[in-house]
């Protein structure tokens, strides 16, 4: 059964099309219009070997915002979409990253319900042109939009582009290992027999 999905999404603030196969092989072809946001998306699909596709359109002359947190909330959109009911996924992933100096701590459970918790400080307010603050809302969208636990924690660095790398990076691992199928279950991983 294909994991793949196409999502499309359209406000008066952004324009935004979204392909995610949960099953690929990592390739990606990505055009936010956010140089640094391309970068960390092909990082994503590289180290989570998924293969996504986005073409973005938003209204860059006020700021970022807009654009990053609604391909947040697609992407979330993407990824409750492909994983479906659930039935013989593993559920959970995590992963501590390090990036040189840069060390992350991310960890992923599928249970349906949204919660967010996120550590990390930036020393500068963008790195391209992509406002530092503008990560905890794409990660905030996701875990929302997607209906899942996320936790994401700096634990130690001093470069902002290794410490946004590396968060995109663990998100992608702990992503790629909860959205795996375990071989042992037969069905959903729950007491409660849903989620």
């Amino acid at each position: 059964m294909a994991r793949c999905k196409l999502i499309e999404r359209e406000t008066k603030e952004t324009n935004i099309s979204l392909q995610l196969d949960l099953d690929g092989k990592g390739e990606a072809n990505i055009d936010t219009g956010i140089g640094f946001m391309d970068h960390m998306l092909e990082g994503f699909a590289k180290h989570g070997f998924f293969d996504l596709k986005v073409k973005a359109k938003g209204d860059l002359n006020v700021d970022g915002h807009h654009t990053v947190e609604d391909l947040g909330i697609v992407l979330g959109i993407a990824i409750k979409e492909t994983i479906g009911n659930k039935a013989g996924i593993k559920r959970y992933g995590s992963m501590i990253l390090p990036m040189d100096d840069a060390l992350v701590l991310c960890a992923i459970d599928l249970c349906g319900r949204p919660y967010f918790n996120y550590e990390c400080t930036f020393s500068n307010e963008r790195v391209g042109y992509l406002e530092t603050q503008n990560i905890r809302e794409f990660f905030y969208a996701i875990s929302y939009s997607a209906g899942m636990n996320l936790h994401i924690k700096v634990l130690n660095g001093e470069n902002d582009h290794h410490k946004i790398e590396a968060i995109f990076k663990a998100f992608a691992k702990a992503l790629d290992e909860a959205s795996s199928f375990e071989p042992r279950s037969n069905g959903v991983l729950s007491t409660k027999g849903t989620l």
